[in-house]
C-alpha cells in the first residue's frame, strides 16, 4: 500500500517502555511498540507491530489502544502492519478543550493523518463501538484510502441515528439512556471517576463474560482515565454528537469498501436488531458474522474467534500488496 507519492507526516521518536498510563498489564514487550505521530494538528499515542498492509484498529468507549491487546499480536504475527493509536481525548493522544472539538468529522481527519504519518495512503480500517462509528464515517468519506472495513458491535450510523432519534425502537433508547445522561456538564465525570472508578467500572465492564477483564486489565482502564481530561474527553465525543442532528438515511454515502461485521449477539448496550437491513446502505461485499453468547467486548471477549475472522477477511490483503 505504500506509494512513492505519499505524502509523509513527520513521525515522533519511539517512546521508552515502563511506568505509562496503562501499560502495566502489557505482554513481552517485542510483541509491540509505542510512538507518537503528528496528525491533524494533535499528537498521538500509537501502539505499532509488525510489517506488511496497514490495519489501523479503532477503539471504543471506555477504552483505549488496550482493548486490542490481544489483535495486535496476532495481525501483526500474520504479516501486517498494526496500528493501534489511542484517539483524541483518550489515554495518552491529546485532548483538546471544547465539545465542537469532538465532531465526528474532525475524527476522520484524525485517522486520515495517522495514516498518513505511518507512510500510507490506504488501510484496512477495524473499529469497535464508537471505533466502528468513526470507521464507517472514514469508509464513506475516504474510499480511495479504504482498503477494506471490518467492524465490532457497532450499527451503521443511519440505523442507530433512527433507533435512537425515531422514537421507533423503544428497547434501545433505554439502553443508550446513558448518551443523554453525558449530556449534563460536569456530573458525569464526577459520578464516574468516584470511588476509584467504581461507577464506570459497574457501568461498562461488568457485562462482559467473569473473565474477560482481570485486576490487571481493569487497573490499566482507570489508570488511562485517571490522566487530567481523558474521561472528559471520551464522554464530549457523546456530547458532540447530539449537538448536531445526523442526516436522514438517503444522505449517508453508500460504503464500497468490502466489509466484515461481527457482532457479540449478548450486547447489554445494542440490539442485534438494529443489523437488520444494514446491507442496503453498502454497495461493496457485506458479510455480517454472529457470536453468540458474547458481550459488547466482543474482541476481548472471544478473541480467537474474533481473530480467526478478521485473519480470514484480511487474507487478500497481502495479495493486492503484491
Amino acid at each position: 500500500m505504500t506509494d512513492s507519492a505519499d505524502v509523509r507526516a513527520p513521525a515522533l521518536p519511539a517512546q521508552p517502555r515502563g511506568g505509562g498510563i496503562g501499560r502495566g498489564a502489557e505482554p513481552p514487550s517485542e510483541q509491540w511498540s509505542h510512538r507518537f505521530v503528528e496528525a491533524n494538528g494533535l499528537r498521538f499515542h500509537c501502539v505499532t507491530a509488525g510489517e506488511g498492509p496497514l490495519v489501523l484498529l479503532l477503539h471504543g468507549f471506555p477504552e483505549f489502544w488496550y482493548s486490542w491487546r490481544h489483535q495486535i499480536p496476532a495481525l501483526a504475527g500474520s504479516g501486517f502492519t498494526v496500528v493501534a493509536p489511542d484517539l483524541r481525548g483518550y489515554n495518552d493522544s491529546d485532548k483538546p478543550e471544547g465539545i465542537e472539538a469532538y465532531r465526528m468529522s474532525h475524527i476522520v481527519e484524525d485517522v486520515v493523518g495517522i495514516i498518513r504519518a505511518f507512510g500510507r495512503e490506504r488501510a484496512a480500517i477495524v473499529g469497535h463501538d464508537w471505533g466502528g462509528a468513526v470507521a464507517y464515517a472514514f469508509a464513506m468519506a475516504n474510499p480511495d484510502m479504504t482498503q477494506a472495513l471490518a467492524v465490532l458491535n457497532c450499527p451503521h450510523p443511519a440505523d442507530f441515528s433512527q433507533a435512537l432519534m425515531g422514537a421507533g425502537n423503544l428497547e434501545q433508547m433505554k439502553k443508550s439512556w446513558y448518551m443523554f445522561f453525558f449530556q449534563l456538564p460536569d456530573v458525569p465525570e464526577q459520578l464516574l471517576a468516584a470511588d476509584d472508578f467504581r461507577l464506570l467500572k459497574a457501568f461498562a465492564y461488568s457485562h462482559a463474560r467473569r473473565g474477560t477483564f482481570s485486576a490487571k486489565d481493569l487497573k490499566a482502564y482507570t489508570e488511562a482515565f485517571s490522566k487530567p481530561g481523558a474521561l472528559t474527553g471520551g464522554i464530549n465525543w457523546y456530547r458532540a454528537m447530539l449537538r448536531r442532528p445526523l442526516p436522514p438515511a438517503r444522505l449517508f454515502p453508500p460504503v464500497s469498501a468490502p466489509t466484515l461485521v461481527i457482532w457479540g449477539e449478548r450486547d447489554h448496550f445494542l440490539g442485534k436488531e438494529l443489523t437488520r437491513g444494514m446491507k442496503r446502505h453498502f454497495t461493496g461485499k457485506v458479510s455480517i458474522r454472529y457470536l453468540p453468547g458474547v458481550s459488547h467486548w466482543v474482541q476481548q471477549e472471544a478473541p480467537g474467534r474474533v481473530n480467526a475472522l478478521l485473519l480470514e477477511f484480511f487474507k487478500g490483503l497481502k495479495k493486492v500488496e503484491r
